[in-house]
C-alpha cells in the first residue's frame, strides 16, 4: 500500500495540484517491488541532473510547468506565479526518451526542450524516477548485437539507436550527444520472450536519426522467468 506523509500544507493544495500528486503517488506505489522513488525539481533555465549509483534510470512521472505558487518562486513577481494549472503533455515522453536506461542524464528545463505550456508563467521541471536493476547492452554501429539470458527470457525495458554521450563507441564522427531514436517497441517485438536475440545496429534496420553521426544501439533489459 502506498503511504504518504501528510503535513498541514497538504490540505492547502488545489484540486489540480492534488491530482498531480495523486498521479505521482500512483506511479510511486509501483516501487514497492522495484526500488525507492527519487524526485528532482529544477527551476526554469536550469538543468535537471538524474543519476543512479546502481541500476539504470526509469522515469515514473514528469511535468514541466507549474502546479503551485511556492516552488521556484524566489524573486519572481506574482504575475509569473499565479497560473498553477500549467502542465506540458510532452514532459513524460521527453524525459523517458532522454533518460530511460541510462546511468545518468542531464536535461535543460527550458521552453525549447518542452515547448511553452503557459506563456508568461515561470515554470519548473518536476521529475519522479527510480533506479531499476536491469542489464544494459551496447552495440556500435555496423556491428551485430547479441542479447542473451542464461536464465529466463529477455524483457526489454528501453532501447535507443543514436548517441547520448561521446565516450560510448568512440569515433571521429561521434560529434553530438543529442541523437535520440527510441527503439523500445521494435526491440521488444524482436527480443521479448526469447533466450537470445541478435540484431544489427545499422541505419538499414533502424533508419538514420542523425545523418553523419556514428551511432550505437543501447538496450536496457532484464531476464524474467519463462
Amino acid at each position: 500500500m502506498c503511504i504518504m506523509s501528510v503535513s498541514k500544507s497538504f490540505f492547502n493544495l488545489s484540486l489540480f495540484d492534488f491530482t498531480v500528486l495523486l498521479l505521482l503517488c500512483q506511479h510511486a506505489c509501483f516501487l514497492s517491488a522495484t526500488g525507492i522513488a527519487k524526485k528532482s525539481v529544477t527551476c526554469e533555465g536550469g538543468s535537471a541532473s538524474l543519476s543512479c549509483r546502481s541500476g539504470f534510470i526509469h522515469i515514473l512521472g514528469a511535468n514541466y510547468g507549474r502546479t503551485n505558487g511556492k516552488t521556484c518562486s524566489a524573486g519572481r513577481p506574482p504575475g509569473q506565479l499565479s497560473n498553477v494549472h500549467c502542465s506540458s503533455k510532452t514532459s513524460l515522453q521527453m524525459m523517458a526518451t532522454q533518460c530511460n536506461g541510462r546511468k545518468s542524464c542531464s536535461v535543460h528545463a527550458v521552453n525549447s526542450v518542452f515547448n511553452d505550456p503557459c506563456v508568461g508563467t515561470y515554470k519548473y521541471l518536476q521529475v519522479s524516477y527510480e533506479c531499476r536493476l536491469v542489464k544494459q547492452h551496447v552495440t556500435c554501429e555496423s556491428f551485430r548485437g547479441d542479447i542473451t539470458c542464461e536464465k529466463g527470457v529477455i524483457s526489454v525495458h528501453h532501447a535507443n539507436y543514436g548517441r547520448q554521450d561521446l565516450a560510448t563507441c568512440p569515433h571521429k564522427l561521434a560529434t553530438t550527444t543529442h541523437c535520440y531514436s527510441s527503439q523500445t517497441a521494435r526491440m521488444r517485438s524482436r527480443c521479448n520472450g526469447k533466450k537470445s536475440c541478435h540484431v544489427l545496429a545499422s541505419n538499414s534496420v533502424f533508419s538514420d536519426p542523425c545523418v553523419g553521426v556514428y551511432k550505437y544501439l543501447e538496450v536496457a533489459y532484464s531476464c524474467k522467468k519463462a
